[in-house]
């Protein structure tokens, strides 16, 4: 078996909510696998900073602004992204927000907030990126509220669980044009957007509690296999959302 199989190189991606977190350690962990990266997100400062660091790897790098929750901010992004670096293959649509809140609390405006960026932004984004892709790979970042439910987070689990189920049905649609369409169900990970959780020092220990590793994931445990399924080691998965969560599925 050659590595080859598992190199991006050649290859043109976008990241969405690449500013920092999860997206900004795929798009790192994209360009060391040898792809040109567009970046975006809704603070250019941060997506500059995030391209910078592609460069220094050889790739090419393009820093967007895009919010995911306006369809033609996302159809704009897209083709702004494929101009600049000469084509699509990979989409990773990362971009999300997370509010904790009671589910007898929950207004529209919250409601709207959260589905308007998770899900009809997700699918804005890969609709516009399929019609100009050539085949390629779409990976959407999921949770484990897409298997799940966890109190509190009723319009964030509603979302990230329709995002799972959009995977397997565009995986289904559009495999005859050669698109793969899987998603990563990340455990727990420290980000800015659960931060306030990791505050908690009970809430820790709970869920250490569940977690068969015992650890809490790092952002390096999402790159590789977000670099395998978007590669051509991957070229026959297609539909698949992966956990990768230190077993905690699995022990459910």
């Amino acid at each position: 078996m050659s590595m080859e199989l598992f190199s991006l190189r050649g290859k043109k991606a976008l990241v969405t909510g690449a500013g920092s977190g999860i997206g900004r350690a795929i798009a790192v962990g994209l360009a060391q696998a040898g792809a040109d990266v567009a970046v975006a997100g809704r603070t250019i400062e941060a997506l500059e900073d995030c391209a910078q660091t592609i460069r220094q790897f050889g790739r090419k790098a393009a820093a967007i602004t895009m919010d995911v929750s306006d369809v033609n901010s996302c159809r704009k992004g897209v083709a702004e992204a494929a101009a600049n670096l000469g084509g699509l293959d990979i989409l990773i649509n990362n971009a999300g927000v997370e509010e904790v809140c009671s589910s007898l609390d929950v207004e529209e405006p919250l409601w709207d907030r959260i589905l308007d960026t998770n899900l009809k932004g997700a699918f804005f984004v890969a609709q516009a990126a399929a019609r100009l892709m050539n085949g390629g790979a779409i990976l959407n970042i999921c949770s484990l509220t897409s298997e799940r439910g966890i109190p509190t987070a009723v319009p964030y689990g509603s979302s990230k669980s329709g995002l799972a189920g959009m995977t397997r049905s565009l995986a289904v649609e559009w495999a005859p044009s050669g698109i793969r369409v899987n998603a990563l169900e990340p455990g727990y990970f420290r980000t800015s957007l659960t931060e306030t959780f990791y505050q908690n020092a009970a809430w820790q220990q709970a869920m250490l509690a569940n977690i068969p590793m015992q650890r809490f994931g790092e952002l390096a445990d999402l790159v590789g296999a977000s670099v395998f399924l978007c590669s051509g080691a991957a070229n026959y998965i297609t539909g698949v959302c992966l956990p990768v969560d230190g077993g905690t599925l699995a022990s459910l």
